[in-house]
């Protein structure tokens, strides 16, 4: 059996910022288990969940050496579904309201918790075949094994996978501030290491001492390769091209589901699409207070409001569109002030039109998936992207812009062979977007059955988690 071992700096249901959190808690539930014994270590942050910290267990305590410091570390754990949790608990790395504070105190942070869960596997008795460490935040693990641990029998067999879930996000610091935290010598602190443009580089670390480079999206695989996509790490991406794989992710089928949600007022299938949307839209616009209109199409975003997820295309034209477009449209989320008040304005302004939710809600999220005839995702890059998954399975058709992970899962409409899952738009520009918008609205307007059957298509999309487990599992069998 080959034990594996999952790093990450959140996973479900402990912590949860973004999709990583999904993946790391998710996948590993769906690994062979005749197969593979697959655990997960995290940090034990002072913002979880009270009623989920009482589920932790004291396992053991140690000392850690992190370049002069003699830092403690404690070890929890727990086991949720069948699968083993670790927890690295310390009160002055992970105190605070966040997982995440500012950048300075994050890289001294994960400096820590990469060698604290090194030091931990003999305490804990794992010694996994495959340390899988996810993002920026444990890009130090493989670059720790490989030059401070490679003497050490334990550690000589474990190989390392490195899954890059947003290569914009690189853990990069002040040069001597991270030789001082970390204590790696200054051999390892140049181009083709851990420099990058003059400062440490936490990611660059991870992908150039990892023996695999995964990421979330085939299409993003190769994004990251290119000038426009690689972040400024184009080249070491192509340079690893042949060890860099993508992998899709996956939909927990059990958590969205629209015949069990327990959100939704009214439960639906694919039979029974139709009903079933119509009254959960009737109840949300009820909700939100929009006019009660089962003909009018209502367009669904949930989503950080951010320039990446292309909320700057949409100030462009949302004056246009509300003002001529029969359409409602749904907005949850929070992120950058300038998109914010831009939706709190627009809301203000077509109050009959446009409800703006600027704050976070599960329950709603579900209800808007549900309620909506389309969700929109006109993304400046999207590494894999779980709404359209999402969207999809609920019977709600996407249109999205073709990069990343949404031009590997939604497959453009063509009226001609009737197929196709979604719309798709391929450059990023505002007209182009509303052009596509206009088309899906025509389709949805004047060729009802067809607009009917693109959801039921995107209702029987597999997009479950078996399918990256099997992916994984192959890297996995190659590297042991």
């Amino acid at each position: 059996m080959k034990k594996v071992l999952f790093v990450t700096s959140e996973a479900v249901p402990f912590i949860k910022t973004g999709g990583l959190a999904d993946v790391a808690g998710s996948l590993p539930r769906y690994f062979d288990k005749k197969k593979y014994d697959v655990r997960i270590i995290l940090p034990k942050y002072a913002c979880m969940d009270e009623k989920l910290k009482e589920q932790l267990r004291f396992h053991s305590r140690l000392y850690v050496k992190l370049s002069w410091r003699s830092q403690y570390v404690g070890v929890l754990e727990t086991k949720v579904e069948g699968i083993t949790y670790y927890f690295i608990d310390n009160e002055y790395y992970f105190a605070g309201p966040k997982p995440y504070n500012n950048i300075y105190e994050d890289v001294e942070k994960f400096a820590y918790f990469s060698k604290a869960v090194l030091e931990a596997l003999p305490v804990i008795g794992f010694c996994p075949d495959i340390m899988h460490c996810h993002d920026w935040q444990t890009g130090l693990i493989p670059v720790f094994l490989k030059n401070e641990y490679q003497k050490d029998e334990f550690y000589q067999g474990i190989r390392t996978v490195f899954t890059i879930h947003n290569l914009q996000f690189q853990g990069r610091w002040i040069m001597q501030v991270v030789k001082d935290i970390t204590g790696l010598p200054e051999s390892l602190f140049t181009s083709d290491k851990l420099e990058a443009y003059g400062e440490a580089n936490y990611l660059k670390g991870g992908v150039v001492y990892s023996d695999i480079v995964t990421t979330v999206s085939k299409t993003y695989a190769y994004e990251i390769t290119t000038p426009d996509g690689g972040e400024g790490l184009d080249g070491l991406m192509h340079a690893r091209r042949a060890d860099l794989y993508g992998i899709v992710n996956g939909l927990d089928g059990d958590i969205f589901n629209p015949k069990t949600d327990e959100y939704l007022a009214y439960s639906y299938g694919p039979k029974n699409m139709n009903e079933g949307k119509m009254k959960n839209k009737t109840q949300l616009q009820k909700e939100l207070e929009l006019p009660e209109d089962e003909g009018t199409m209502l367009i669904g975003m949930v989503s950080r409001l951010t320039n990446q997820k292309g909320f700057d295309l949409m100030d462009f034209i949302m004056d246009e569109l509300l003002s001529q477009a029969r359409i409602q449209i749904v907005v949850l989320g929070t992120g950058q002030a300038e998109f914010e008040n831009m939706f709190r304005h627009y809301a203000w302004k077509y109050a009959d039109k446009l409800s703006a939710n600027i704050f976070y809600s599960e329950e709603l999220a579900h209800k808007i998936y549900a309620a909506s005839d389309a969700f929109l995702m006109p993304s400046l890059f999207e590494p894999c992207g779980l709404s359209q998954l999402i969207s999809m399975r609920y019977g709600t058709v996407p249109i999205v812009r073709e990069t990343g992970g949404l031009k590997d899962t939604v497959e453009p409409y063509n009226r001609y062979e009737q197929t196709g899952t979604g719309f798709s738009f391929c450059n990023y520009n505002a007209r182009e977007m509303l052009s596509t918008l206009y088309y899906a609205m025509d389709i949805y307007y004047n060729h009802k059955q067809d607009w009917e059957q693109i959801a039921r298509r995107g209702m029987e999309q597999d997009f479950s988690w078996d399918q990256s487990a099997r992916d994984y599992e192959e890297i996995y069998d190659k590297l042991c």
